[in-house]
């Protein structure tokens, strides 16, 4: 694997060999694209650098970025790196005293702010911000306040640095300086910001880049936050591929721009596909009839071409006959809904349901799940588009070393893993193994391929009065593939039988209770409604049947939905479980 000096060397490698070729595009509101080419970005990248030289930025100051995914995202993030300064990510969902914790934690001198909506964040804890200099709008302006200036008037700044000043501090910058700050989403306590060098990111992308066969000219589409590595993780990869970035305009205008952007690959977190799966299905329960009945020998044919795709055996004719029909009146509609083009998909960040993979790659849609956490950069293993099966996250990328411990927990070495965690070394030493293993929390096993299943986490492992030792994420993947359940939290540590706390799927609960004529005033009158609880009783029994006896689900507590805004979970949808369990304790003793 190559040794970069430096993320630019990287990024000048696929300057010169794409130069002409398209790098990024974006949309404005009515859904005209805006493209750029790898040389013009380059000249763009170059201008941003000598704009923050021009504010003073030196190498290893720390600059904030506080917005959704975009163009400019990128395109600041690369100008940091290539002058020595590192970027630090901000989740644009983040509440201000998150900001302000991750802003003076980091030492950001700079913070580029998205949008006026952003911006009011940083107004709201300004006084409280202890080095920040300049915020600087990616849209928009404010006059009359010289603490905040446009992109534009910020680009002005540049004009009077000379190339030979910017290429001096180019050179100056080494493999292992710091790159970015990612802060951790919190699940479990205060922030930590994973330090990542320029070695870590360089060399992931071209470990990423080997475990599948990216062809020239295609398109990889991101709407994920790039506050979160595995978003960065994608786009730094296609730096390396030189594929085209297109970005989503925001995620509730995902499906419009799914078909504007017709990409070939994505990423995504579980929650995404789990939330397709259950739009296609209730739309297909409430047609009825022929249109269910046809649906349902679909995914049967599809099943069966799934099956002998994974175990690669050839397709019996007739099944193949029976499945390209079934494309073209089923499936077909899925593939349209995402561009057309998509060839594969890769999920991570959480467990992914085997039958929700199952059931896409049904419909001809593979979904490759892998594995990676901040602190590696957040890849470490994933399935292949040509050798991969459901419910493992594949074999390590090439250049990285998994192994279990002692306890089941799942350990790696690699150039991937952090440097440390910012101004926190007693957290950083207990993160790494006496021989210098990147401890993760997860449980897991290897098989005599080298492939990892992740059996749980360490530290989310419930004990039952009896003694069973339960992994709640599978169980969790398995109640949430009901169309009326939208999250789930399951209890029981120390008590004799598993329980769970739910919250319902707004959209597919309201029809339901048209449908079969239940009063009520509002959404909330309908959470505590005995046929509504009635309904949930009964999809958690059929649920508990793909599971062990001590697995299964005995009682259910009904609530509102868990929010970034409540606290119950993080910018990556992750539940904050402690807290969930410690708002809802009163309800929770009523179930036992």
């Amino acid at each position: 694997m190559k040794e970069y000096a430096n993320f630019h060397e990287m990024l000048k490698e696929t300057v010169d060999r794409y130069s002409r070729e398209q790098a990024y595009r974006w949309f404005d509101a009515r859904g005209k694209a805006t493209s750029i080419t790898w040389q013009e970005f380059y000249t763009r990248v170059r201008a941003v650098s000598k704009s923050l030289m021009a504010m003073g930025v030196e190498p290893g100051d720390k600059v904030d970025i506080l917005s959704y995914t975009c163009f400019q995202w990128v395109l600041t993030d690369y100008a940091n790196m290539m002058i020595g300064a590192a970027t630090v990510g901000i989740y644009q969902s983040n509440l201000p005293r998150d900001c302000e914790y991750i802003i003076n934690h980091s030492d950001g001198v700079l913070v580029f702010a998205e949008n006026r909506e952003q911006l009011d964040k940083l107004l709201e804890i300004r006084e409280s911000l202890q080095n920040i200099r300049k915020v600087i709008l990616f849209e928009g302006d404010v006059e009359g306040d010289d603490w905040i200036l446009s992109y534009d008037r910020f680009l002005d700044l540049g004009k009077n640095i000379d190339d030979s000043q910017l290429t001096e501090r180019m050179k100056q910058v080494s493999a292992q300086d710091p790159a970015g700050i990612v802060y951790t989403s919190g699940t479990t306590g205060v922030p930590k910001g994973v330090v990542l060098t320029h070695d870590n990111i360089t060399f992931t992308a071209q470990s990423v880049n080997q475990c599948a066969k990216f062809e020239e000219r295609e398109e990889m589409f991101v709407f994920l936050p790039l506050a979160h590595v595995f978003a960065r993780t994608c786009c730094n990869s296609a730096v390396m591929t030189g594929n085209r970035t297109t970005f989503a305009r925001s995620i509730t205008s995902l499906l419009e721009d799914f078909q504007l952007a017709a990409p070939h690959w994505f990423v995504s977190v579980p929650r995404v596909f789990e939330k397709i799966h259950t739009k296609i299905i209730s739309g297909v329960e409430a047609k009825g009839g022929l249109a269910l009945k046809l649906f349902n020998w679909a995914v049967d044919v599809g099943s069966r071409v799934s099956e002998h795709k994974v175990a690669q055996k050839p397709i019996p004719l007739v099944l193949g006959l029976q499945y390209k029909l079934a494309f073209k009146l089923i499936f077909s509609k899925i593939h349209k809904a995402l561009g057309g083009n998509v060839k594969w998909c890769i999920s991570g960040a959480a467990p992914l349901n085997p039958d929700i993979a199952r059931f896409f790659h049904a419909a001809g849609l593979l979904i490759l799940e892998g594995i990676g956490m901040t602190e590696n950069t957040s890849f470490s293993n994933v399935n292949r588009p040509d050798s991969y099966d459901f419910g493992v996250v594949g074999p390590p990328g090439p250049g990285i070393e998994h192994k279990i411990g002692d306890d089941g927990e799942v350990l790696y070495k690699g150039r991937n893993v952090m440097k440390e965690y910012y101004k926190m070394p007693d957290q950083t030493a207990e993160t790494f193994t006496e021989d210098g293993w990147l401890k993760t929390g997860d449980l897991g096993e290897i098989d005599e391929n080298n492939v990892l299943k992740i059996t749980g986490r360490k530290k989310e492992l419930i004990i039952t009065a009896g003694g069973k030792n339960i992994a709640p994420a599978r169980i969790e993947g398995i109640m949430a593939t009901s169309k009326y359940i939208n999250q789930v939290c399951v209890v029981g540590e120390g008590r004799k039988y598993l329980s769970a706390v739910v919250t319902l799927d707004e959209e597919n609960i309201r029809a339901w209770a048209e449908e079969n004529k239940i009063t009520h005033d509002s959404y909330e009158d309908l959470l505590e409604s005995p046929e509504v609880k009635s309904l949930i009783d009964r999809e958690i029994e059929k649920k508990n049947q793909d599971l062990a006896s001590f697995e299964t689900i005995k009682k259910v507590a009904i609530v509102p939905e868990f929010t970034i805004e409540n606290k119950m979970i993080t910018p990556t949808f992750k539940l904050k479980k402690n807290i969930i369990i410690d708002k809802y304790k009163g309800m929770i003793e009523t179930l036992y």
